[in-house]
């Protein structure tokens, strides 16, 4: 088990993403050949592969409030509604993030025969 807290942890990840895209802009020795994409785009499969789970899990809090009667939504909200709407967009997300890790597992498999012309 970890002490840290959830949000900070993935604000954390995101900078790191974040950061990989300020570092890939330009070519360097360590951005310049076909085995760097491969590296680069397995690494983003696997974080795909991730989201299912932390999308999951990112709902239970509000679940949670829900469940124990205490939820309330902005503006006289009905939580019934915001939670069968909250649900179904989950779902829609989890969906689109299966989708996103199979792709870029295609994307990856592509890459896996590409190499430098050493010619």
């Amino acid at each position: 088990m970890t002490d840290q807290d959830p949000n900070e942890t993935l604000s954390a990840a995101a900078e790191q993403l974040r950061a990989f895209n300020h570092a890939s802009i330009r070519p360097s020795d360590d951005w310049t050949f076909p085995g760097h994409s491969y590296s680069a785009l397995g690494t983003l499969t696997h974080l795909a592969q991730m989201l299912e789970q932390a999308i999951e899990q990112a709902t239970r809090p509000a679940m949670r409030t829900y469940e124990h009667g205490r939820l309330l939504i902005d503006g006289q909200g009905d939580a019934d509604v915001a939670v069968a709407e909250m649900l179904a967009d989950k779902d829609d997300a989890v969906q689109c993030a299966q989708e996103l890790a199979s792709l870029l597992g295609k994307l990856h498999a592509t890459t896996s025969a590409m190499a430098l012309d050493t010619d």
